[in-house]
């Protein structure tokens, strides 16, 4: 089918499909526990205060992570909402926007590197996979740090393959400046993360080539007075509005506490990733193990030398960090798509019994979607709902025909039809099932309950303090030490509402003695961020007696 490939075709295909994974749910899944809360939040917080050099979350400054996304969430957020609003799909548009735009990129230098039909494909994988999808959804980094990876990569595996005499058409200065272009923006966006894929995979090439000639052409020169201009004004400006306390505190409170220990018990083994790879890249994981091995066999090809570079010793380092989770290496499944795509076609017809019995196994994944689909809102929601049917049937469809096309040496057309019912079965989980997950949705219960109130004062929050609550009800939450400094909250303010965990009542109630307290409401449910049943209680204070 050349004609697919021809113009704008491709790029309209993908777009169609991310348009169609990542739309749906956009606005339908509540504020999730916790970092995507405390990013939204600290972006209102610029908005309300005007102050979009420091980044606060309430009154505490959160030194951590650059500046990059917060600028895109408030410019979206300008444009279509308000800080005032608790909408959550503005925040998270930056991460829509990416993903699509890694999708294109992808494609765009992807069919330098493998041709065109697998580039249209890994580039397909790349957006059907659970976990981009996942960070499509998210108002996070991830999703804005792997498109400017792929625009990094892309651009240099294209002056790669030219210094290799592989390329079709030599890289002029225009790719040049958006390697260098990417690169600032993917330093604004996350730090260090992609100067060190950029710079590791450049010491690989260098060690295998013996030389890095072609890199010359890429004006490094120049290149870094370009990343320095984006990043530099707004270190120099952080620098100064925080006294220096920023690369301090990002250094030695966020960075060196992941490469030294598991932060915030967020542990692992080393191949942790490796395997979560078969179901975060699922669907698109079908061939994940034989490409991966015909990659490092055939890794002379100026192509797989180029993705391993990219992909395998920056996996290492993220395996053997002892912080993990899952959204860490996704800058690598761009290069882990295209080896796949690229498999999938230099491999028609050849079907081993490894891979088939790897397809069994990988089958299981789509039926345990499909079993969590039904299961799911009968143990956290409402009940049984009719969409679970179609959701079941899609993540079961995806493993039967991809396994089915599989056996029988169609390894393109297993990826692309287990593909898209497999990315069907996420959206529908994610757009139509989990905002049915009432048991889940604590936050968004207890503010309804709040708003059903009309308070006007902030309400204080004891023994439940996920950055969610505080998006929901507004940035002067008071998020109280006890239940002691809750009762006082409500004493001293008429009219003020407070919301009690379970544990924090006997002092609370202690502390408001004779007077009587108005329960107005009782949330229970499961805080999935500490995977522990929650009861919260809404209080207004009486009359003393």
């Amino acid at each position: 089918m050349p004609h697919l490939f021809q113009g704008f075709k491709p790029y309209l295909i993908l777009s169609l499909l991310c348009l169609g994974v990542l739309v749906p749910g956009l606005a339908q899944i509540p504020p999730l526990d916790r970092d995507e809360s405390r990013f939204a939040q600290a972006t209102r917080q610029m908005l309300e205060s005007g102050d979009y050099i420091r980044i606060m979350y309430q009154d505490e400054a959160r030194n951590k992570k650059p500046v990059g996304i917060y600028w895109a969430q408030a410019a979206s957020v300008a444009v279509f909402s308000s800080p005032e609003s608790s909408a959550i799909w503005p925040y998270r548009l930056p991460s829509l926007l990416s993903v699509w735009l890694g999708v294109l990129l992808l494609y765009h230098f992807g069919k330098r590197l493998t041709g065109p039909p697998a580039a249209l494909l890994g580039a397909g994988v790349l957006a059907s996979s659970l976990m981009v999808i996942l960070e499509g959804h998210q108002a996070k980094t991830d999703a804005a740090l792997m498109a400017a990876s792929i625009a990094a990569m892309g651009s240099m595996g294209w002056f790669y393959l030219h210094g290799r005499g592989k390329a079709i058409a030599q890289p002029g200065n225009g790719v040049a400046l958006a390697f260098w272009l990417a690169l600032g923006l993917g330093m604004l966006i996350k730090g260090p993360v992609l100067p060190m894929i950029v710079a590791i995979a450049l010491v690989t090439l260098a060690i295998a080539d013996r030389h890095l000639a072609w890199f010359v052409k890429m004006r490094p020169l120049m290149g870094l007075l370009v990343a320095s201009a984006i990043v530099g004004p707004w270190l120099v400006s952080i620098s100064s509005a925080t006294g220096g306390a920023f690369m301090g505190e990002a250094v030695g409170k966020d960075l060196l506490p992941k490469l030294l220990g598991a932060q915030e018990s967020h542990g692992g083994i080393p191949g942790m990733y490796l395997l979560l790879a078969a179901i975060f890249l699922w669907p698109g994981s079908l061939l994940l193990w034989p490409a991966l091995g015909r990659a490092l066999r055939e890794r002379s090809a100026p192509h797989y030398r180029f993705l391993l570079a990219w992909l395998v010793p920056s996996w290492l380092v993220f395996e053997l960090i002892p912080t993990k989770l899952p959204h860490y290496v996704l800058p690598l499944y761009p290069a882990l798509a295209l080896l796949i795509a690229a498999w999938a076609f230099e491999n028609h017809g050849q079907v081993g019994r490894s891979l088939k019995a790897w397809a069994v196994v990988w089958g299981l994944i789509g039926l345990i979607l499909a079993a969590a689909s039904v299961g799911a809102p009968i143990l956290y929601g409402s009940g049984f709902t009719f969409w679970s049917i179609p959701a079941a049937l899609a993540a079961s469809l995806a493993s039967a025909l991809a396994i089915r096309h599989l056996w029988a040496g169609h390894h393109a057309k297993a990826l692309i039809q287990g593909g898209l019912a497999g990315a069907l079965a996420i959206t529908l989980i994610l757009s139509a099932i989990l905002p049915r997950l009432d048991q889940l949705a604590i936050s968004r219960r207890a503010a309804e309950a709040v708003a059903l109130q009309g308070a006007t004062l902030p309400v204080a929050a004891a023994g439940y303090h996920e950055p969610s609550l505080v998006f929901w009800l507004g940035t002067r939450t008071l998020l109280a030490d006890g239940g002691k400094s809750a009762a006082d909250h409500i004493l001293t303010h008429q009219g003020a509402l407070a919301l009690v965990e379970e544990r924090e009542e006997i002092a609370f109630r202690a502390t408001l003695g004779l007077r009587d307290v108005e329960e107005l409401a009782k949330i229970e449910g499961i805080n999935y961020s500490r995977g522990k049943p929650v009861t919260l209680r809404l209080y207004r204070a009486g009359k003393a007696e």
